[in-house]
């Protein structure tokens, strides 16, 4: 199984006069949608709240799915994303799949393939793509497994330009991302506390650069 041939990430073309009219779109399994966490917000919910910007007329969906695998993100992206983006003049995605591949036995190169496609098909479209790393769980044998899989991750993204937030390494071991976990009603979900670290990474990892916007 070989990833298809490398292609680069479009480049976009930033509008010179009025607000920028930015279509974002997150999409990925229940971390992308919130789980656990009390407040509602997740980690979307935190970074698209510290994105606002006079330059930025922002409109973003959270496409977030319970038990997806990156198979299913694969599946779903385009006809789920197309009518989110319909009349907006830029096009964003942002992807977070990893734990539920780990966790259902999906292959590395599997999974390594289907983030590529995702990535290549975008780019192709001309729609600009981020993605950000499953973090780690409470669980040892999870975790290993999820090690491997987000060095993948970020090789797939390095070939293709892509910015990457890598979430694994930060959080693992880190003392208030394992109290969340802990304390939290569901498996693997951190809570309130646990996200808004998740969102501090993906804010101060590449985010303001990729929409070429200064921080709030």
């Amino acid at each position: 199984m070989s990833e298809p041939t490398f292609t680069p990430s479009a480049e976009f073309q930033v509008a010179a006069q009025g607000p920028r009219d930015l279509g974002v779109v997150f999409i990925g399994a229940s971390l992308v949608a919130g789980v656990g966490d009390p407040k509602g917000q997740g980690w979307v919910s935190r970074v698209v709240g510290r994105t606002h910007h006079p330059d930025l007329e922002l409109t973003a969906y959270n496409l977030g799915v319970r038990g997806n695998t990156s198979g299913d993100v694969l599946a779903r992206w385009k006809p789920e994303c197309g009518p989110r983006w319909h009349g907006r003049a830029e096009k964003r995605l942002v992807v977070s799949v990893g734990t539920s591949d780990a966790a259902s036995g999906v292959s590395l190169a599997r999974h390594r393939l289907n983030l590529a496609n995702i990535l290549d098909d975008a780019a192709s479209a001309g729609i600009g793509t981020f993605v950000v790393s499953p973090p780690p769980t409470d669980e040892t044998d999870l975790n290993a497994k999820l090690e491997v899989l987000v060095e993948a991750q970020a090789d797939v993204c390095s070939r293709r330009g892509v910015p990457f937030v890598d979430c694994f390494r930060p959080l693992l071991g880190h003392e208030q991302w394992q109290t969340d976990l802990a304390a939290s009603r569901v498996r693997h979900h951190p809570g309130q506390a646990g996200y808004g670290l998740i969102a501090w990474l993906v804010l101060h990892n590449g985010w303001y650069d990729w929409l070429q916007i200064s921080p709030s």
